[in-house]
């Protein structure tokens, strides 16, 4: 049976983090160290200090890295709580890739490798970036396109290769890089900046919540020690999925509490804005329109921590189908809350005076991290096609 009811601890870390975001972070989403390409490192760790003080950095980490060792229904509440400022994540060190990288180390990496490269990033002192993504013709949705290299020199490895959409590159000090090897895709941990990684350009994309944006990077014969890789060579793929099916799941944490404040700005706006002689609010097509976001939060909020419940109670990691269910029903339904939100805002949803817009516009590129939503509705019907047939006979 599946329990959804919130602990002790969950909700009193989510009181705190809840004031913390009110407080101490939302002042800042003003502040002109926010660039097209997201906050500054300057500002990012300005606001991570902030965390670190109230006792709030790192939450989803063990304690042995110094956070609280958050089971996946506690993170599901707690990562809710800080998306509700789109600096929260930054500020609380929980923002992608580096949550989803911090994951993959603390279940993968050797002891020497995460007291060199969990530790820091834990602390935020550090940040990371992970390699996979490349240009046409190499990987993306389908991974075994993967065009990077890997070649076994003696006691070394020599990768080549370039990447695109590159999250955080530019300023990471942690390189997580998949290539492919003749044992199979392998991933490897890299100390940046290094001079075989040139970041070649951070393209210009619509959101700009992540430090670093998005980079295109050239990698051209990097040589690392065979301590390098992660785990075990040829296991790449099945390492990413460790990575990334609990990752789909805490994008839709951090973009529930983003489609939560658009909501609660657009409610607002609606009760005291007046147009043909009563409140917006008292008109239906509003109305409605809010009664929509109210019922659409809900249902995403289970989707979530059922998902999130799956993930601590299965041994499977809460990949397909669980974590592709959660991402497409959770990311396309945000996007209609943060698009109802800007309807009702008309003209001031598109400015600046408001985070809507920019709640819309990261929210739409949420629709295509960690996999588009035709690519998890494809293997969702993959799924459903190798159960239905052996019932055919």
């Amino acid at each position: 049976m599946i329990e959804l009811k919130r602990g002790e601890r969950e909700l009193a870390i989510a009181a705190k983090v809840e004031a913390f975001i009110r407080d101490v972070v939302i002042p800042y989403e003003t502040d002109p160290r926010i660039g097209h390409h997201g906050p500054s490192d300057e500002l990012s760790y300005e606001l991570k200090e902030k965390a670190r003080a109230a006792g709030l950095l790192s939450p989803h980490v063990g304690t042995e890295y110094g956070g609280m060792g958050l089971h996946h229904r506690e993170i599901a509440t707690v990562f809710r709580a800080a998306g509700y400022s789109m600096l929260g994540p930054v500020a609380l060190n929980i923002m992608a890739p580096d949550e989803g990288n911090m994951c993959l180390l603390e279940k993968v990496a050797s002891p020497e490798q995460k007291d060199h490269f969990l530790r820091p990033l834990a602390a935020g002192r550090t940040r990371s970036a992970f390699f996979m993504t490349e240009p046409d013709g190499g990987a993306g949705s389908d991974p075994s396109m993967m065009k990077t290299t890997a070649i076994q020199d003696g006691n070394h490895w020599v990768i080549n290769g370039r990447k695109t959409l590159i999250t955080g590159a530019d300023g990471a000090s942690v390189g997580i890089v998949m290539a492919k090897t003749e044992h199979g895709a392998t991933i490897f941990l890299v100390d940046l900046p290094d001079p075989a990684i040139r970041i070649e350009r951070v393209l210009d994309t619509i959101d700009r919540t992540m430090p670093g944006g998005h980079s295109v990077v050239m990698i051209d014969n990097l040589r690392v020690n065979a301590d390098a890789v992660l785990g075990e060579v040829g296991q790449g793929f099945k390492y990413a999925q460790v990575r990334l099916a609990p990752a789909r799941l805490t994008h839709c944490m951090r973009w529930w509490g983003a489609a939560r404040r658009a909501h609660d700005i657009a409610s607002a706006y609606a009760c005291t804005r007046e147009a043909f002689g009563k409140k917006l609010i008292d008109h239906e097509g509003v109305g409605f329109m809010l009664a929509d976001n109210e019922i659409d939060l809900k249902q995403t909020e289970l989707t979530i921590d059922w998902c999130a419940w799956v993930l601590d109670h299965s041994g499977h990691g809460g990949g397909t189908p669980e974590s592709s269910i959660a991402k497409v029903s959770v990311s396309e339904t945000l996007f209609r809350i943060a698009d109802r939100c800007v309807q009702i805002l008309g003209g001031m949803g598109v400015t600046d005076d408001t985070p809507v817009h920019q709640i819309f516009r990261d929210i739409r590129a949420f629709r295509l991290y960690d996999g588009p939503t035709e690519v998890h509705k494809w293997s969702i019907a993959k799924k459903i096609k190798r159960e239905t047939l052996p019932r055919l006979g």
